[in-house]
């Protein structure tokens, strides 16, 4: 290898699973481990995967291995839905859905017009997902384009693989958080064209749900889509039943929730809708027909009081899953403690999650539902080399509890059940490592 190429070699445990499945029993076999590997990445790409014993003699002898002997090693975690503006109103008390967001988030939201600010909550955002190992995430924006622009810039200067977008609303809300069908149309089409591709940065069209957006918006939105097919669409779908009610009024002439977004041309391979908590028969057939994607998000499920998601219901049919934090709904940037929800979520329903399925979501079962498993999720040849850092032992009832674990299977588990922000040692972005826990975070 050239010193002049940029490498990265990491020596240490490593789990991931190795490929798609289509249902949930078949993740076991894809589980790979393995004991004492070695990554060599290049130019942020994974150039070689394996076994130390055989990887040392892909070295050159100058090439510096970060040796991580105690640390448990996985591919970044993928957040399929979460709001960056909505960042500093965490656990905003005693509302479900409609009334939290006229009280809470219109308000929070309007303070993006003002591209520092959006710039300093942008800088916190990326920061904090970083520190909870999170290397990719599609995320809503405000309306405002100031709110887009500083949102990629951030990441950006991480070199980060984030797909984000202006939200389109013209009814149903403050009048300084309205945009129009023609406006949500002419500025999402500029940022678009300044940011779907520009580096790892993609775009998402992103009506924020049914009751905001007039049909008139919503024909822009699939006009939008049509013109740019590669791009994404990220919305909210079937949350809460009040709001279920509520598009029925207000799209009387539709068969549901889901046919309106269907109906505008808005349901895809690259279209990704938040919760699905509520949804029909006819509707769980229609997201499998058009290969669209869900986000499970089950902190913000149980906070809002919204339902359970349907897991189980979700594999019969066969539907893309990912896992979503939902921040500010939604109560961590961890994934391991929205893995922890969701355990809960599925044994509410009779239903057990596994670790290795927990696995799944949160990496390769999330890069599969934003079409982008051939390039992230797992540490196959090839893929972009986003990973991070797992301390299996950051307290003092961890260290007990894994000291106890049978297997690896085992030991996930307990992480998944016990763990925070406090677990994440380093998160590596594109081969670098872009955050390392300090003995104060």
């Amino acid at each position: 290898m050239s010193s002049l190429v940029a490498t990265t070699a990491v020596r240490g445990r490593f789990l991931d699973i190795q490929n798609t499945v289509a249902q949930a029993r078949d993740i076991h076999a894809q589980v790979r481990y393995v004991e004492d590997g070695l990554l060599i990445t290049q130019n942020g790409k994974i150039q070689w995967f394996g076994t130390w014993q055989e990887g040392q003699y892909q070295l050159s002898p100058n090439t510096q291995v970060e040796h991580y002997p105690e640390q448990l090693i996985i591919p970044g975690f993928i957040d399929t839905h979460i709001h960056f503006p909505q960042t500093e109103m965490v656990g905003a008390y005693g509302e479900q859905l409609l009334e939290w967001l006229n009280t809470y988030t219109f308000p929070t939201e309007i303070q993006f017009k003002d591209p520092d600010y959006s710039a300093k909550i942008a800088q916190f955002f990326i920061q904090e997902l970083l520190k909870n190992g999170t290397t990719t995430a599609l995320v809503f924006c405000t309306v405002h384009p100031e709110s887009v622009n500083a949102l990629f810039e951030a990441a950006t200067a991480q070199n980060m693989r984030l797909i984000a977008g202006k939200v389109l609303m013209d009814r149903h809300a403050p009048e300084a958080l309205m945009d129009t069908a023609d406006t949500a149309y002419s500025e999402s089409k500029t940022l678009i064209e300044k940011w779907h591709g520009n580096g790892r940065n993609l775009y998402a069209i992103t009506p924020r749900f049914a009751p905001t957006s007039t049909s008139e918006q919503l024909e822009k939105a699939g006009q939008l889509k049509a013109e740019y097919p590669d791009v994404y669409v990220h919305t909210h779908l079937s949350e809460n039943k009040n709001e279920v009610a509520w598009v029925k009024e207000l799209f009387p002439e539709r068969q549901g929730y889901l046919d309106v977004y269907d109906h505008y041309g808005l349901t895809g391979s690259k279209s990704v809708f938040a919760h699905c908590v509520h949804l029909e028969e006819d509707e769980w057939q229609c997201m499998h027909k058009t290969d669209s994607a869900i986000a499970f998000c089950p902190t913000s499920n149980l906070f809002l009081g919204s339902g359970l998601f349907p897991l189980k219901k979700a594999w019969q049919a066969g539907v893309k899953v990912g896992l979503g934090t939902d921040i500010g709904a939604g109560t961590s940037f961890n994934q391991l403690q929205t893995l922890n929800e969701a355990y809960k979520v599925q044994q509410l329903q009779g239903d057990k999650l596994s670790a290795f399925e927990s696995l799944y979501h949160a990496t390769i079962g999330g890069a599969k539902a934003l079409s982008l498993d051939d390039k992230l999720g797992n540490f196959n040849v090839g893929k972009e080399a986003d990973f991070v850092v797992l301390d299996l032992n950051a307290t003092a009832l961890q260290q007990l509890r894994q000291s106890k674990t049978k297997n690896i299977e085992d030991a996930f588990f307990a992480l998944m059940t016990l763990g925070d922000d406090r677990n994440i040692a380093a998160t590596y972005i594109y081969g670098h490592k872009a955050y390392v826990k300090k003995s104060s975070d």
